[in-house]
Parts: structure tokens; C-alpha cells; sequence
């Protein structure tokens, strides 16, 4: 496949018709039809939303003890009727809990599909806040970016997600399966086992620093960077036994600064609303070794860091993996930036879940 146009090749649902009649008739019946058992898998902030709007019998989730959720009973998927419906809200997974749903013989549609066509008011899907509006203005940006991606599984990692984000129809997400085991390292890479020095920026748990050391064992450094207190002490717990491990209790920006940090474990966010005070400071700054490799996923915060990391990028060339799924515009906005500092780098995208989560654009030095 070449590169062609990316507008041009952005993904249809050959079954489009016949899905929208049945997923058209399934919210129907879920919100309209008393006479039916309705039931909704999962809960988040997608089940919160619908169950305020339209009356269930109950929630289901087969990894908890909890027996009620909202007001209404919590069952296992063994003891819910076949003739119920089902309102599947696996946010991260909605492809597998789709597939266990229909083994187990019962009617039942995904949130997005429900989003895009109940009518109701209801909550966006959360990181896609705002990208059909954002696409539309930008449409030439997308096609700048497409177009700089380096091989076929780019592109098509790319039209997926853009065709998912834009239509909320899940037949886009085929393919994908979860594999945040693998993620960050791609054969491409070509890690030395000696002498690389990893910048792990979003450290959480130590995972990914686990991860580096495995594929290269005889590094020069690892430096984490993990503001949220909990996280911090994780990573101190998972890499303190391992030899030249620098931790930094502060986050990355373009400034030196404190800010509000909404703690959410993984998904700690700034936020105006924060009930927690970070330090945050630039990579330039703190920094005094030479970086091989430089991974960042800081919860949409990736823009502020890279902008606070420019001398270090246009000094020492670093391989970079930046996460680009937080905010409507990462996936032309982070490039368009990254090359304004260096201009030689070939760009590649894989991505990690079953949903629009865990996206990851990698920019690797030209030869």
C-alpha cells in the first residue's frame, strides 16, 4: 500500500448499513422498552452517565465483591437472563467484552455505538473530547503527519484510530488487541545492551524502566521522573536494588514551577481542580547525562515537557517515545513541535489497547 491521501483512506465499515439498523433498534429498545431486563457491563464514568438517564436492572462485573453500584444490584455475567440487553461500557477493552458477551449468546451493543446513536445526552469518549471539531479544522495537518509516517502498520494504525475517533463505530478497532506488556519497545529501537541511558518521564510504577533493563542490561543510566507521592514510592520500592537509578520526585515542563495534580493512580493529571501540590520542573535544567532514549506519557502534559526538554533533543538526538492520545491535536501537534527542534527523525506509531488509550508515536534519529 502506498502512502496516498489520508482522508481519502480513512476507514468504512463494509457492514455499516446492517449494523447501524440493529444498533439503531438496540437503543431503541434500551431506552424505551420497560418490558425488557437491561443490564450494563462495567462501571465507569460511561455507566454513571447512562444509569442516570435510563432505568437498569442492574450493573455486571465479574472482578469485584461489591453486591450494589448506584442504587442497583451488582451481578456476575453466569446469573444475568439471555433475553436481557446488555450495554457494554469496557472503556479499554470493549473488543473482548464484546466477544464474551455474544459467546454467551446475549443482545448487546458498545458504549460508543450507543453514544453515536441513543440520542441521549451523554459523556464523550474520554481523550476524544472536542476531535471531530479539531479534525475538521485541521484536516491538511493530519495530512502532513500520515504522510511522514515511515511504514504500512503506521498508516494503518493511524487510519484506524482517526476513523474510531471520528465515528465511534468499533468495527475500526479490529486488530487491536491489549499488549501494554510490550509497550514502548519496538524492534526498531535497536537498543544497545550497553551503554543506553533511558529518561523514563511518567515513571508510575517502575514497569517500564523494569521493562528497559531486561533489553538493556548493561546501561549507562536510568533517570525516572514520577511528581505523585504514591507513584514516587513505587518506583522507589521496584528500582532501588538496580545500580545507577536516578529518581526525581518532580515532573516535567517547560518551566520550573508548582502546580495542582488530579491523583488518579496511571491517570494522574494536572488540573486546575487538583488537590494535590507538584513540583515540576525542565529536562534541560535537571539533566546533566546524554539521553539515548527518552519515553514520556504524562496525561496530556507530553507538549509542556518536550518544549522544557528542546536543548537536551537538539543536543544529543534521542530516540523519543512520546504518547499522543491525550488531547485532540497530539498526533500532528507533538510531531509538528518535535521537528521544529530536529527536522531528522523518521516517525513511526504503534498502539497498545482495544481503544483510543495508549497511543504512541516514536521518533527515531535518521541515519
Amino acid at each position: 500500500m502506498g502512502k496516498g491521501s489520508m482522508t481519502s483512506l480513512i476507514l468504512n465499515n463494509p457492514n455499516q448499513d446492517a449494523s447501524v439498523r440493529a444498533a439503531s433498534q438496540f437503543c431503541t429498545d434500551f431506552c424505551r422498552d420497560d418490558s425488557q431486563q437491561k443490564y450494563i457491563l462495567g462501571r465507569n464514568i460511561y455507566s454513571e452517565c447512562v444509569a442516570k438517564q435510563v432505568k437498569v436492572d442492574g450493573f455486571i462485573d465479574d472482578y469485584t465483591s461489591d453486591y450494589e453500584y448506584l442504587g442497583r444490584p451488582v451481578v456476575k455475567l453466569a446469573a444475568v437472563p439471555k433475553n436481557a440487553l446488555i450495554l457494554n461500557v469496557a472503556g479499554g477493552q470493549p473488543l473482548s467484552a464484546k466477544q464474551r458477551l455474544d459467546d454467551e449468546g446475549l443482545r448487546n451493543l458498545d458504549y460508543f455505538s450507543f453514544y453515536r446513536l441513543s440520542g441521549l445526552p451523554l459523556t464523550e469518549m474520554r481523550f476524544n473530547e472536542g476531535f471531530e471539531n479539531e479534525f475538521s479544522q485541521n484536516k491538511e495537518k493530519y495530512e502532513w503527519i500520515y504522510s511522514l509516517l515511515q511504514d504500512d502498520n503506521s498508516r494503518e494504525v493511524f487510519k484506524k484510530l482517526v476513523s474510531f475517533r471520528l465515528e465511534y463505530d468499533i468495527a475500526h478497532l479490529e486488530g487491536f488487541t491489549w499488549k501494554e506488556d510490550v509497550q514502548y519497545f519496538e524492534d526498531f529501537l535497536n537498543l544497545d545492551a550497553d551503554g543506553e541511558t533511558f529518561i523514563d518521564v511518567g515513571c508510575y510504577n517502575g514497569f517500564t524502566s523494569l521493562e528497559f533493563i531486561k533489553r538493556a542490561p548493561n546501561y549507562s543510566a536510568i533517570h525516572v521522573f514520577e511528581p505523585e507521592s504514591d507513584n514516587y514510592q513505587n518506583c522507589l520500592s521496584s528500582l532501588s536494588d538496580h545500580k545507577n537509578v536516578h529518581f526525581h520526585n518532580f515532573g516535567l515542563s517547560r518551566n520550573k514551577a508548582t502546580l495542582k495534580l488530579d491523583a488518579q493512580g496511571s491517570g494522574s493529571r494536572v488540573s486546575e481542580d487538583g488537590t494535590v501540590s507538584i513540583s515540576v520542573d525542565k529536562l534541560d535544567d535537571v539533566l546533566s547525562d546524554a539521553p539515548t532514549f527518552i519515553k514520556m506519557d504524562i496525561e496530556g502534559e507530553e507538549m509542556a515537557a518536550i518544549e522544557g526538554a528542546r536543548n537536551t533533543i537538539i543536543k544529543h538526538h534521542p530516540r523519543l517515545a512520546i504518547s499522543v492520545y491525550h488531547k485532540p491535536g497530539d498526533f500532528w501537534q507533538i510531531p509538528k513541535l518535535v521537528l521544529s527542534m530536529r527536522d531528522d527523525y523518521d516517525i513511526y506509531m504503534r498502539h497498545y489497547t482495544e481503544c483510543i488509550y495508549e497511543t504512541v508515536m516514536f521518533f527515531m534519529p535518521k541515519k
